[in-house]
């Protein structure tokens, strides 16, 4: 239990009715989770407004009522809270119930369109091997130590952030490291955090259904940087022609890290093949188990933000070439002969940066067959773009279902189709079932060819009509070509 006025420090108030000595047992902005003295934060949200639900939380229970317009109806007895911006009170009130967990931990954000989820898991990868009692906030996974909590976004809310904080803390972690969404960071669910660091990976189109415009789009990322604090460091890549946007403005330190321009960690591909990738950092050459121009910008990130937290150079370089990558990002599955490669790709841009990678290293004698789809509800514009990438650097494809959520699935397979010019109608193929999609796909394949299975990487579901249906992509080509070998 904690006193109110006290996990109200720096919040900015309106006005106030009742006993601010009341004691709370917990923060809640979801009306369902309402027990017995919580305080209910009314947050008006993309789908529904939380001011709508304050009725219901005081039925359940709720003592307290923070909110940006109070209700017609003032209750006796129960304490009214208003605020300017009832999200960003809700990040700074769970930060003070769960004893500000972010000051007693060095947590580092990591935002871009791409790469956010390769780096943090690559971070949290590293710094377990050296010894570090270490937390991860990722879209695949949450993790305090060696536990797994599975994750819903690639941010949880506010107060899931600083619960799980304060628990990293209790369990001796001494590093987090977190992905930081566009979304998250309008929403405010990072509200109330210490930033040790932050990290700007890549910005291309993505989430324009949400966001509106791709000047929007900047903003937010941007926005995480404005708001660290002077003792924070910034790490951008230099080769991305918006890094020095989102730096602007921002009070801490300016670092970068690049491939092509000159920066503060500078890295050169010698080589890549679907092996691995060597690289010279620093007049050192250095294997790594990861594939790609994308995976060397990563790395490079990784390398900046260990050394950044004081981690010897050398020693980071050397964990970093034994760690493999987060799963569902270039994930290769090779049996009898035919590999196939297993991608989140679901932006123009990561396709482009997969297949692009792949046609670097192939001999030009194999095929390569890509099976892509786009997400329903999401932004159409960018629908015929990746068709027409897929067709453009594949031998063929295979347009399929991703998760069409709400959307009919063919609706958004017709969108795609409009990226393909006449001429390259003969090398695709449009089948809506996902599973019927990759068996093709691999039926079409023979030894030595690859499979690029591009849209959904990690996810190991299908979203149809509001409805997860368990679905694996590595999972299911895997099946189909073990069961092709043993015929």
């Amino acid at each position: 239990m904690k006193v109110l006025k006290d996990i109200l420090y720096k919040v900015s108030l309106t006005s106030t009715i009742g006993d601010m000595e009341r004691r709370v047992s917990g923060i809640v902005f979801d009306s369902r989770q309402v027990v017995e003295n919580s305080a209910f934060v009314a947050v008006p949200g993309t789908q529904v407004d939380g001011h709508e639900f304050i009725a219901t939380a005081l039925e359940k229970g709720a003592t307290v009522i923070i909110c940006e317009k109070l209700p017609e109806v003032i209750k006796e007895g129960i304490t009214y809270v208003q605020v300017i911006n009832s999200a960003k009170a809700l990040g700074i009130i769970a930060s003070n119930f769960y004893d500000n967990p972010s000051e007693k931990i060095k947590v580092v954000a990591v935002t871009g369109t791409n790469g956010k989820t390769t780096t943090v898991t690559l971070l949290h990868q590293l710094f377990v091997s050296m010894g570090y009692s270490t937390g991860l906030l990722s879209t695949v996974e949450n993790k305090i130590n060696s536990e797994v909590i599975p994750a819903t976004h690639t941010t949880p809310d506010a107060v899931s952030v600083q619960a799980l904080l304060r628990k990293m803390v209790e369990e001796g972690c001494t590093h987090c490291f977190m992905e930081a969404s566009s979304h998250a960071i309008v929403q405010e669910r990072i509200a109330g955090l210490k930033l040790t660091g932050a990290v700007f990976t890549n910005i291309t189109h993505d989430h324009l259904d949400y966001h509106g415009t791709f000047d929007e789009y900047i903003k937010a990322k941007k926005k995480l940087f404005d708001e660290l604090p002077k003792d924070a460091f910034a790490l951008v890549n230099g080769d991305d022609k918006r890094a020095a946007v989102m730096v602007q403005n921002c009070k801490g330190t300016h670092q970068t890290f690049a491939l092509k321009s000159s920066a503060d960690f500078k890295g050169k591909i010698i080589s890549n093949t679907l092996e691995g990738l060597e690289l010279e950092i620093n007049g050192k050459l250095i294997w790594f188990r990861m594939i790609g121009a994308f995976n060397a910008y990563n790395l490079l990130g990784v390398l900046g933000v260990a050394v950044l937290l004081g981690e010897d150079e050398d020693e980071v370089l050397r964990m970093l070439s034994a760690i493999r990558g987060a799963k569902g990002r270039f994930d290769r599955i090779a049996i009898g002969g035919i590999i196939a490669i297993v991608d989140y790709a679901h932006t123009p841009d990561a396709l482009d940066n997969v297949l692009k990678t792949i046609n670097g290293v192939r001999t030009g004698n194999e095929q390569l067959i890509t099976v892509v789809g786009c997400g329903g509800n999401r932004d159409k514009t960018k629908r015929p773009i990746m068709a027409k990438m897929a067709v453009s650097e594949s031998t063929k494809v295979i347009l399929t279902s991703d998760n069409p959520r709400f959307e009919e699935p063919m609706d958004i397979l017709r969108d795609m189709q409009a990226g393909i010019g006449p001429s390259e109608v003969r090398k695709t193929l449009t089948i809506e079932d996902r599973r019927e999609a990759i068996k093709t796909a691999v039926m079409l394949s023979k030894k030595g060819d690859i499979i690029l299975i591009a849209g959904k990487g990690h996810e190991d579901y299908q979203e149809i009509k509001g409805v997860k249906h368990h679905f694996d992509d590595a999972e299911v080509v895997t099946e189909i070509l073990e069961q092709l070998t043993k015929n």
